[in-house]
């Protein structure tokens, strides 16, 4: 990687970092104006919270998934691909179950009864 890459990752790292950020505060911001206009309807107030909390927490779990799908795939294409697997080891053969009658267990026999 040259000089001229790795500033442009390390500047999309850090807008991307920038732009959830200022979506998150603006989140809250939101969330913080709609409960205080509001002025103590509960019901309203809950749903209000819940809605900002998984707002900012779909945006920042999406940002760092994203984030650490592409530094896999930067750092997979930098060292040639991928690292080959060893092919499975060899399952020992299991015997096949008879087919026929004595497969089938024979019922138990009824205790007698006085």
């Amino acid at each position: 990687m040259s000089g001229t890459e790795i500033e442009l990752e390390k500047d999309k790292a850090k807008f991307g970092l920038l732009a959830v950020m200022v979506s998150n505060v603006a989140i809250v911001a939101v969330a913080v104006v709609g409960v205080w206009r509001l002025k103590g309807d509960t019901s309203v107030i809950v749903g209000i919270l819940t809605a900002a909390f998984t707002a900012v927490s779909s945006m920042t779990t999406a940002y760092l998934g994203i984030k650490a799908v592409s530094n896999t795939a930067r750092s997979m294409t930098l060292a040639g691909g991928p690292v080959p697997q060893q092919p499975p080891a060899p399952t020992p053969s299991v015997p096949a179950t008879p087919v026929g009658t004595d497969a089938i267990p024979a019922p138990a026999t009824p205790a007698p009864t006085s």
